[in-house]
């Protein structure tokens, strides 16, 4: 007895597939470095102003600590200068670095401004914070930083993207 083959057309799903390829094809893999590219173009700036506003608390915890152990340096002694040799203020033209900012101070016997410097190579590089004993507050932003959306202000801390001096 013989066995009769019966035509299957290629369009049928039983139909034998041959020299099918493994892989991906070039449409594809253009398709995933496009959605890759979108997504880049939209995380990255927004990446970048979050790494800034991180870096922004350090100089803002650095000025108040300092600000508030400067008041109370004067509590004590009535003026925001050394004190002889037993007591020096807690804040010196020197500095000290707090996370991305260097913070220092200019003192007379009853006034100071603290400012808070951002360090080079940093995202936060010739960012400036002030305050002094007014509590008068300032911030001043790099060019580049200005360019991208960020705002200088005379008369008070800038903490984030767009915000109104």
């Amino acid at each position: 007895m013989q066995h009769s083959r019966k035509y299957v057309p290629e369009t049928h799903p039983s139909y034998p597939i041959r020299n099918k390829t493994n892989g991906f094809t070039l449409i594809e893999l253009m398709v995933v470095v496009a959605i890759i590219g979108v997504l880049l173009a939209v995380a990255l700036p927004a990446y970048k102003d979050y790494v800034v506003r991180g870096a922004i608390t350090d100089a803002i915890t650095g000025l108040t600590n300092t600000r508030a152990d400067m008041e109370r340096y004067y509590q004590d002694f009535r003026t925001y200068q050394a004190v002889g040799t037993t007591a020096s203020p807690p804040c010196t033209a020197a500095g000290t670095t707090v996370g991305k900012f260097n913070i220092t101070c200019t003192t007379a016997a009853s006034t100071y401004t603290l400012t808070a410097t951002g360090i080079a190579s940093s995202p936060v590089t010739s960012v400036v914070y002030t305050v002094d004993q007014a509590e008068n507050k300032a911030t001043i932003f790099s060019a580049a930083l200005i360019k991208s959306g960020w705002t200088s202000c005379s008369t008070k801390w800038v903490t984030r993207k767009g915000d109104a001096c």
